[in-house]
């Protein structure tokens, strides 16, 4: 891939412009320094950001080429270049998806690989540390600019990048008949990742930060992403550290035979299935019929990563096991009740009700019976389902859909976490973590749920990041979230949390409870981790 040169003094100009002293006073002199802060020149061309006052933005910036056209499912190319100063007050489109969680933002937009950048306000004595943000979503949902860096940046000291890349079927469509020359088709939107992790340690210094220390984050998705990049040669020495949020690499991506099993029912669905022209028909449907036809989670079809032998040579879960991923620190952790918000789902969709809601009619929020909460149990363990009823009976004292979260947090979430940092701890600095706020505020937007939520999947997004989809923070929950933005950037800076790291004979998780408190915590017993190993065996 050709890369765009530019002479190094226009790089170090701006970096030096950024960092250096302020000179001037006055309000003159004030709107003059706001106005040199706001402009920052990449590799590309010069941005023009926005100032307040404790942080900058930069927003929409494209760090490659759109991938429309011809450019629909090829790797990201280099991004565009322009003369004069670009406006990058406004975030770019989010890539093409339906609506998901409130964070969400519908779209249909093929051009849509922007970034956003915010720094501190004040002046960087030294390089900062940068975080790239991977966003969750299920890879079908999500963009970066629903995370406004500022609490990070801010309260961190550290610079903060949030990315967009390719959702769907126009990020992980891998269907034979699209491959390149290579003969390699999906993966799209781990190559954009990559794309952006690339622009990174080409343009950090020019916005205060060292391209030698960049920690990639990522929750959820985002989470599975982190892992996807630590197993993938291309990203070696383009980030020093890894924070995975609510997910592990101890799930398996797709094979190479499932994923194109799953595109063909793409195809079959969208209406492409003669063999002598389905890329020709691929390409010639709009965003729309696209997004529809990858649908929502449990109902459309499943695209994600998927080991194609280059980009992802082989499955992190086993490059975790036998020691090919990058060697570097690890913060990973989840939150203590990620599952209620599945649950909140089957009441936002009306699973529980008991006649379903009418088609363009909102539905009800229906609380789990009883015996609703032991056919789930029975549908998902088969086999194993007295032995979870047994270990989870119903408490009368809490609802049946607790009950339910319960379950499926332990099996879906703790015991692959858990297990994943233990593997991490044996080759690599590791610590670990549990978000445990039983009041963390919930969506503003949705059914109102018929039970506590809890520390629910993505609960703590709002303590690291300025959102607006979820109420509030208390001052208490200010003061928590002061102490997680500390440990992340702590944890950027320096490679260490700022508690013991994990070992695998002195299990030590960090709990970040309400008030403000945190500690350790047997997060092992909590979780019925022992019971859920024994039924993988």
């Amino acid at each position: 891939m050709r890369r765009l040169s530019y002479p190094r003094w226009a790089v170090t100009v701006g970096a030096v412009a950024l960092v250096g002293p302020a000179m001037a006073v006055g309000p003159a002199a004030a709107d003059d320094d706001r106005r040199s802060a706001a402009v920052v020149r990449t590799d590309q061309g010069a941005v023009r950001g926005t100032v307040a006052a404790e942080h900058r933005s930069f927003q929409g910036i494209p760090y490659a080429n759109p991938p429309v056209g011809a450019l629909r499912w090829a790797p990201p190319q280099p991004g565009p270049t322009w003369t004069g100063v670009r406006d990058a007050s406004r975030p770019g489109a989010a890539c093409a998806q339906l609506q998901g969680l409130p964070m969400d933002t519908p779209s249909e937009s093929e051009d849509c690989l922007y970034l956003n950048v915010t720094t501190p306000r004040s002046a960087a004595r030294t390089p900062r540390p940068v975080m790239v943000w991977l966003h969750g979503g299920d890879f079908r949902f999500g963009s970066g600019d629903g995370y406004g860096g500022q609490r990070l940046a801010a309260g961190g000291d550290v610079v903060v990048v949030t990315v967009n890349y390719r959702l769907g079927a126009l990020g992980f469509l891998a269907h034979p008949a699209l491959a390149g020359r290579d003969g390699i088709t999906g993966n799209f939107g781990l190559q954009d990742q990559q794309a952006a992790l690339r622009w990174v340690r080409r343009n950090a210094a020019a916005f205060g930060g060292d391209p030698g220390n960049v920690t990639v984050f990522g929750q959820s998705a985002g989470a599975t992403s982190v892992c996807a990049q630590l197993a993938a040669p291309a990203t070696a020495g383009l980030f020093h550290r890894a924070v995975m949020q609510s997910n592990s690499c101890a799930n398996p991506v797709q094979t190479r035979a499932e994923a194109v099993g799953a595109a063909q029912e793409f195809a079959r669905r969208i209406g492409c299935t003669d063999p002598a022209v389905v890329a020709a028909c691929l390409r010639g449907r709009s965003p729309a019929q696209l997004i529809e036809t990858v649908g929502y989670p449990g109902a459309g079809v499943d695209l994600g990563p998927v080991v194609d032998g280059r980009t992802l040579p082989v499955d992190p879960a086993y490059a975790l096991t036998t020691g090919r991923l990058h060697p570097v620190p690890v913060l990973t952790g989840m939150n203590r009740d990620e599952s209620r918000l599945v649950v909140w789902g089957m009441e936002r969709v009306g699973l529980n009700c008991p006649e379903p809601p009418k088609r363009d009619q909102e539905p009800e929020s229906c609380p789990l019976t009883d015996d609703q909460y032991r056919d789930q149990v029975r549908a998902m363990f088969g086999d194993h389902a007295g032995e979870v009823l047994a270990r989870y009976p119903r408490d009368p004292a809490h609802p049946a859909s607790v009950t339910l979260g319960a379950v499926l947090t332990d099996h879906d979430y703790a015991e692959p976490v858990y297990s994943a940092a233990l593997a991490f701890a044996r080759r690599v600095p590791t610590f670990a973590y549990e978000f445990a706020d039983e009041d963390a505020p919930f969506f503003t937007d949705g059914p109102e749920p018929t039970f506590a939520t809890g520390a629910y999947h993505c609960a703590e997004l709002p303590y690291l990041f300025t959102v607006d989809y979820a109420e509030a923070l208390t001052p208490t929950q200010r003061r928590l979230s002061d102490a997680m933005v500390r440990t992340w950037t702590d944890f950027a800076r320096t490679g260490r949390a700022g508690w013991p790291r994990l070992r695998p004979d002195a299990p030590y998780v960090r709990g970040f409870a309400g008030g403000g408190g945190s500690g350790g915590s047997d997060f092992a017993a909590a979780h019925s981790y022992d019971f859920w190993r024994s039924l993988r065996r």
